[in-house]
C-alpha cells in the first residue's frame, strides 16, 4: 500500500474522519491509563519496582510506625463515625437556623438542639480523657439523652474499674450509674 492510499482523499483515515480518529485515540489513551493504574496500585502480583504496590499493608514499618491493632482501628472508626453523624446533624440544624422560611419556634428548637449536642460532645470528650487517665488505653463514650455508653479496651474489667468509670460518667454528665452501660472491647480482637 502506498502512502496516498492510506492518508489521501480516498484513503482509510480519510474515510474514518478526523473527529472519529480523535475519539478512538482518546478511548485508547483512557484504556491505557486505567490499565496502568490497575497494575501500579491494585494488582497484587504486579511489581514495577515502586515498593509494596499491592495495597494490603499501607502502614508499614519503614517509617518507624507500627500497624494498628484491631482494637485501635475499632476505636478510631467508632470515634470517626460518631463525629460524622454529629456533624451531619449539626449541619441540618444550622440549615434550619439560617432558613428565612422557618418559624421562630423551630429556629429556637434547632438552637437548643445545637447547644445540647455541643454539651454532649464536651461531656463525651471529658469522659474519654478521664477514663484513659485511669489507665485504659482506649475509650469511646456516647451520650444519648439520659443514658451513656462507654466502650473501653480491656481484657476483663474489675468491679473497682466499673465503679470508677460510672463515677466519672456521673460527675461529668449527671447520668445515674444505672443508666450507664460499659462495654468491653478485648485488647486482642
Amino acid at each position: 500500500m502506498t502512502k496516498e492510499k492510506i492518508f489521501g482523499k480516498q484513503g482509510f483515515f480519510a474515510k474514518i474522519g478526523k473527529r472519529n480518529l480523535l475519539i478512538i485515540g482518546a478511548v485508547l489513551l483512557i484504556g491505557v491509563a486505567v490499565y496502568l493504574n490497575y497494575v501500579w496500585f491494585y494488582n497484587p502480583t504486579g511489581d514495577l519496582g515502586y515498593g509494596d504496590n499491592n495495597m494490603e499493608n499501607q502502614y508499614g514499618d519503614s517509617a518507624g510506625t507500627s500497624v494498628p491493632s484491631t482494637a485501635e482501628t475499632y476505636f478510631t472508626s467508632a470515634q470517626l463515625s460518631r463525629e460524622k453523624a454529629r456533624d451531619e446533624a449539626l449541619e441540618v440544624l444550622q440549615t434550619v437556623v439560617n432558613s428565612e422560611d422557618a418559624l421562630q419556634e423551630t429556629k429556637d428548637a434547632a438552637l437548643s438542639d445545637i447547644s445540647r449536642i455541643a454539651l454532649d460532645m464536651e461531656q463525651e470528650a471529658n469522659i474519654e480523657s478521664l477514663v484513659i487517665a485511669k489507665g485504659f488505653s482506649n475509650c469511646v463514650a456516647v451520650k444519648n439523652g439520659d443514658s451513656v455508653s462507654v466502650i473501653v479496651e480491656s481484657d476483663g474489667l474489675l468491679p473497682s474499674q466499673v465503679a470508677q468509670i460510672k463515677e466519672i460518667v456521673y460527675e461529668q454528665t449527671g447520668v445515674a450509674p444505672v443508666s450507664v452501660k460499659i462495654i468491653e472491647k478485648a485488647t486482642n480482637s
